[in-house]
């Protein structure tokens, strides 16, 4: 059975195997030749001869011997040609040994062919489309918010002065090869409180029955993941957009994980009384929110990220947090110029569940008014929005599902393609496959192929 996969359409063997078995029937050929040569020059009477005429096969039909040695000779050929490739690669081989080697090559091949997608934005959101992409494509990376000043990444930030990691963090265990080993590990949190000033003295935490001081004192609350790309930055002498290369490359990522800039940024808010709000965290609290900016505002995006936009196929944008998460990445300078410039397919992926705070009581139309406010309404060629609002909603949820209302106003940018995207089981998050099952389809039916930049195909009315 395995032999069969290893000649599977793709898997990139067939071809070099072929190569390899008409050499040797070139060699067999050019020995044929010596032998019948040799044969002519030998005294049939003599001893020599017989021992040549029996290793040859002479006493058999001419038909027959052309069978069996054919034969013997392809057997072992495969034979040998898959012992060697298992010889060569297994000292090497670092994938689950319960998944059969060709499996993972012919998985590598195909995830190779895929198309260039990049996915703008942050939080559980992203984190469920890249987890549906990556059974579909490699060439995938995540240009991720760095906004964040809450929980664990806020107190790295405050005490290392680094870009928020928590985002970055949970799309790298989204898209790492060994997700559940890689979840468990990046996603741990110290057990205690958040350290903040001098409480990191305190004796609380998990240190045991009878014990005075807790050994993850100083650590409480914090992810291992976030614990880790802090470190990195460190190694790599304050480099952030290289320590996250670093981290993608140790965690063999399938695709990449970017930072939108490797700055730390932070987030404000305009809300419709006029309060301005300062920082992500409290941002998610409020309702009414009419704008965001980020500061400092003369930031650089990352080169990385500026690369994957310029050679994308498909970018989507979001789902995730609207004001907190999606809009932070893109209001970057250079970012959103580098998608309305780019030739790829936009999606604007339309979260299936309102956000208590700060998307309180928004619908599509809302969530569509909120992108032109940021100058972003003409960026998306397309919006999918969920129309299954009768997934199970969790015990004390607080939200409301996205409801279909399309602005009465032309809308420059898009056309709306509804699909059944939500998680049948929890009303609050999109279902990965399904998200990435739509994303591709609606690529395939606009041609599968790049598309010229938002600035030349000007205005489209909805």
């Amino acid at each position: 059975m395995n032999l069969r996969r290893w000649l599977t359409i793709g898997i990139g063997v067939k071809r070099w195997l072929a190569l390899a078995f008409v050499g040797l029937l070139l060699l067999a050929l050019g020995l044929a030749h010596a032998l019948r040569q040799l044969t002519v020059s030998l005294d049939p009477a003599s001893p020599a001869a017989a021992i040549l005429n029996a290793v040859t096969f002479q006493w058999l039909p001419y038909q027959a011997r052309g069978v069996l040695l054919g034969g013997v000779g392809v057997a072992a050929f495969l034979f040998g040609a898959y012992r060697l490739v298992r010889a060569l690669v297994d000292p090497f081989a670092l994938w689950d040994r319960d998944q059969p080697m060709v499996e993972v090559i012919y998985q590598k091949r195909f995830l190779a062919r895929g198309p260039r997608i990049v996915a703008i934005g942050g939080g559980t959101g992203l984190s469920a489309l890249l987890r549906g992409l990556k059974e579909h494509t490699s060439n995938l990376t995540a240009v991720v918010t760095v906004a964040d000043d809450g929980g664990s990444s806020g107190m790295l930030r405050t005490e290392l002065g680094i870009p928020a990691v928590g985002d970055i963090r949970n799309c790298i265990v989204a898209l790492a090869d060994a997700e559940p080993l890689m979840s468990r590990l990046l996603q741990y949190r110290f057990p205690g409180p958040m350290p903040s000033g001098d409480a990191a003295a305190d004796t609380g935490g998990s240190g045991g029955p009878g014990s005075k001081e807790s050994p993850a004192q100083g650590l409480g609350g914090h992810a291992v993941g976030n614990l880790i790309l802090a470190a990195l930055v460190a190694v790599e002498a304050g480099d952030f957009e290289q320590a996250v290369r670093e981290m993608n490359r140790v965690l063999a990522v399938r695709g990449r994980v970017v930072p939108a800039t490797g700055t730390a940024l932070t987030l404000h808010a305009r809300l419709s009384d006029g309060q301005v709000v300062d920082g992500q965290s409290r941002i998610a609290r409020c309702t009414g929110v009419e704008r965001v900016w980020v500061t400092p505002e003369a930031v650089q995006p990352t080169a990385d990220a500026l690369r994957a936009i310029a050679d994308a196929e498909i970018i989507v944008l979001g789902p995730g947090s609207l004001f907190t998460s999606v809009l932070p990445a893109l209001l970057v300078p250079g970012i959103r110029e580098a998608v309305a410039a780019s030739g790829a397919l936009v999606v604007f992926a339309c979260n299936v569940a309102t956000q208590p705070g700060e998307t309180a009581g928004y619908d599509l139309a809302d969530h569509l008014d909120a992108l032109a406010r940021h100058d972003a309404a003409a960026l998306p060629d397309l919006v999918l929005a969920n129309n299954r609002f009768d997934a199970r909603r969790p015990e004390g949820w607080l939200s409301e599902v996205v409801r279909l209302r399309w602005p009465s106003a032309a809308t420059p940018g898009a056309r709306l393609i509804l699909d059944e995207l939500v998680d049948a089981d929890n009303a609050h998050r999109h279902d990965p496959a399904k998200l990435a099952a739509a994303v591709l389809a609606a690529f395939a039916r606009e041609g599968g192929r790049r598309r010229r930049p938002a600035a030349a195909r000007g205005t489209k009315t909805a």
